[in-house]
C-alpha cells in the first residue's frame, strides 16, 4: 500500500519542521558535506550577478521596471507555460501507452520517442524553419498539387513553442516511464476489483501518484525554457536570454545584462516553488512488504490504432523530419566535398567532456537526492532547491561568472577541462538530482533502517543498500547529463580550453553563417552519439523492471 497525505500529515507531525527533517539529527557527513560545497558552486554566478548589478548604481531599477523589460517577462513566462503544457499533454498519453498497455512494438515506441532529446534546439530551429517557413521544403512539396504559394509565418511564438516542445517534452517522458514503472500494481488491481475501469483507476490512482515524477518532469521543462537561446533567437521570439545576449553583443553592457540575469534568478525561485507546491509531501513508496509485480497489460482494443497514429504522428515530427532534413543537407555537404575528418575529431572531445560530465554530476546529484528525500526539513529543502538556481541562467552567463572567476582567484584552472566540467555541474546538476530524488521517493526507508539496526554505518548503508536501489534513477540522470552536455553550446565556448572544439561549437559556426551543407554532418553525427547511450538506458530500464519480478 502506498502511504498517502494522511499518514505524511503524521510524519511531518513528528519532525523538526525548521531543522533537518523527520530524522531530527544532522544528517551524516558523507550527505551534509558534499550538498554545502555543490550549494555554495552553485551560488557562485549568482553572487557574480549581485556584484555586477550592483556596479549599475540606480540606473538598475529603470532598467528592471521599464515596461520592455516586463514585457520580455510575460513572454518568457507566457512561453515556459506553453512548452510545459504541451510537453505533458505529449508525454503522458506516451509514458501510459509504452508502460501500461498492449501497444504494438511498445519497447521500440519507448525508446525511438525519448530520443529527440538528443537534438539541440538551435538544431531544431534550423530544421522547422527550412522545413516549415513560408517558402520551405513544405510549400515546395504542395506548391506542385495545390499551388500553394505560401506558408503561414514560423517566425515568433508558435515557431518557438514548437522548437522548444519538441527537444524538451522527452524531460518529462524519461521521468514518467521509470515512475509508471516503478508504482506497485496492486492500488490499481484493487480499484478495478471494485468496479473502476481502467480510465477512472488511472485519474483516482495512478495520476495522483506520478505528481513527483510530473513535478520533477515539469520543472526540467520549464528551466529549459526560459534559459534557451538557439531556438528564440532563430525563430525571433525575444525572451530574456535573447535580451541578455543582445545586452552583451550590442552593447557590451555586463551590469545590464547581469540585472536582466537576476530577474530569471527570481523566476526560477517562483518555478521551484510552484514545483515544491505541485510534488507535495505525500510518501510514495509501499508501507508493506512483497515482490514486486509487472501491472497488467491493459487490452486497447479498437483503440489500437489510434494510438499508433499517436504515436507515430509524434515520431514522424519530432525524429524522422529533423533526420531526413538533415540527412539531404548531409549528402549535398558531402557531394560538395566537406571534410569528415574534422567532424570526427570534434566528436572525440564531445565524447570525452561529456562522459566525464555523466559521471562527475550524478555522484555529485545523490547527496542532494538522498538529504531532499530523507532530510525534508527547513534546511535540507533550501540546499536541495539552491542545486537548480543555476540551471535557470543562460549558458553565457554561467560561462561569464566563470571565466571570471577563474582569471582572477583560480589561475590554475582558468581554461582547463575543470572549468568547463564546473559550468556543466552549474547547470545540469538538476538533471541528475531529479531521477534519483524519484528513485529515493520509492525505497521504503525502513530498508535503510533494517540496515542500521544490523550493525551497519550511514556510510555502509548508502553503498550496500541505498546505491543499489536508487541504480535506475542514477543512470537516467547519467544519460540526461551526457545528451545535455553533448549539444551544450553557450557554456562550452568560453570557458573550453583553446583549441578545444565540439560538434555543437562546430555546428554553431557553420549555422552561423549559413553554411548548412557544412552543419549537416557534424549535426547528425551529434543526434546519432547521443541516441547510443540513450537507447542503451531505456532498454537497460526495462531489463531492470522485469529483473524486479
Amino acid at each position: 500500500m502506498v502511504v498517502m497525505r494522511g499518514e505524511a500529515s503524521r510524519l511531518k507531525a513528528k519532525s523538526v519542521s525548521i531543522g533537518w527533517g523527520a530524522h531530527d539529527s544532522l544528517p551524516p557527513a558523507v550527505i551534509w558535506m558534499p550538498v554545502l560545497l555543490v550549494s555554495l558552486a552553485i551560488l557562485l554566478p549568482q553572487v557574480y550577478l549581485v556584484l555586477r548589478a550592483l556596479g549599475a548604481g540606480t540606473e538598475i531599477w529603470a532598467l528592471l521596471f521599464r515596461i520592455r523589460t516586463l514585457a520580455i517577462l510575460g513572454r518568457t513566462v507566457i512561453l515556459m507555460t506553453g512548452v510545459t503544457a504541451f510537453s505533458l499533454a505529449i508525454s503522458l498519453p506516451l509514458a501510459w501507452l509504452t508502460t501500461r498497455t498492449d501497444l504494438p512494438l511498445r519497447r521500440l515506441w519507448s525508446v525511438i520517442t525519448t530520443l529527440p532529446l538528443v537534438i539541440p534546439s538551435y538544431v531544431a530551429g534550423f530544421i522547422i524553419i527550412a522545413a516549415l517557413s513560408p517558402r520551405g521544403m513544405l510549400k515546395q512539396l504542395l506548391a506542385g498539387a495545390f499551388g500553394l504559394e505560401r506558408l503561414p509565418e514560423i517566425y515568433g511564438f508558435s515557431g518557438a513553442l514548437l522548437t522548444i516542445t519538441v527537444v524538451s517534452y522527452s524531460y518529462l517522458l524519461l521521468a514518467l516511464q521509470a515512475s509508471l514503472r516503478g508504482i506497485h500494481p496492486s492500488l490499481e488491481e484493487t480499484s478495478r476489483s471494485l468496479g473502476h475501469g481502467s480510465w477512472a483507476t488511472f485519474l483516482r490512482i495512478t495520476l495522483p501518484q506520478l505528481r513527483p515524477a510530473i513535478a520533477a518532469g515539469a520543472l526540467l521543462v520549464s528551466l529549459y525554457t526560459i534559459r534557451d537561446f538557439g531556438a528564440v533567437s532563430l525563430m525571433r521570439y525575444e525572451t530574456f536570454t535573447w535580451a541578455i545576449y543582445l545586452q552583451y553583443r550590442t552593447s557590451f553592457d555586463r551590469m545590464g545584462a547581469a540585472a536582466l540575469s537576476l530577474v530569471l534568478v527570481v523566476l526560477s525561485v517562483f518555478i521551484l516553488l510552484v514545483e515544491a507546491r505541485t510534488r507535495g509531501r505525500g510518501r510514495y513508496h509501499r508501507s508493506t512488504g512483497g515482490v514486486f509485480r509487472p501491472p497488467m497489460q491493459i487490452r486497447l482494443g479498437r483503440w489500437r490504432w489510434l494510438a499508433l497514429g499517436f504515436c507515430s504522428s509524434v515520431v514522424l515530427i519530432t525524429l524522422i523530419m529533423p533526420m531526413s532534413i538533415l540527412g539531404y543537407w548531409a549528402i549535398r555537404g558531402i557531394s560538395a566535398g566537406e571534410p569528415l575528418i574534422l567532424a570526427w575529431n570534434y566528436a572525440l572531445n564531445s565524447v570525452y567532456v561529456s562522459g566525464l560530465a555523466a559521471i562527475i554530476i550524478p555522484l555529485a546529484a545523490l547527496p542532494v537526492a538522498f538529504l531532499a528525500v530523507r532530510y525534508s526539513g527547513l534546511v535540507g529543502r533550501l540546499l536541495d532547491r539552491a542545486t537548480y538556481l543555476g540551471s535557470a541562467l543562460p549558458g553565457i552567463v554561467i560561462a561569464l561568472a566563470l571565466v571570471f572567476f577563474s582569471a582572477n582567484y583560480a589561475t590554475a584552472i582558468y581554461q582547463t577541462l575543470a572549468i568547463l566540467l564546473f559550468a556543466y555541474l552549474i547547470l545540469f546538476l538538476p538533471q541528475a538530482v531529479g531521477p534519483a530524488r524519484l528513485s529515493l521517493l520509492q525505497i521504503n526507508p525502513r530498508i535503510e533502517e533494517a540496515a542500521h539496526s544490523l550493525g551497519r554505518n550511514a556510510r555502509q548503508t548508502l553503498l550496500t543498500v541505498t546505491l543499489p536501489l536508487v541504480r535506475p534513477g542514477v543512470f537516467t540522470g547519467a544519460a540526461m547529463v551526457f545528451l545535455t552536455t553533448m549539444k551544450e553550446l553557450p557554456a562550452t565556448l568560453l570557458p573550453s580550453p583553446i583549441g578545444f572544439r565540439t560538434l555543437a561549437t562546430s555546428v554553431w559556426s557553420a549555422t552561423s553563417e549559413a553554411f548548412f551543407a557544412r552543419a549537416a554532418v557534424p549535426a547528425l553525427l551529434l543526434i546519432i552519439l547521443s541516441s547510443i547511450p540513450m537507447a542503451l538506458l531505456v532498454i537497460r530500464e526495462r531489463q531492470e523492471g522485469r529483473e524486479r519480478t
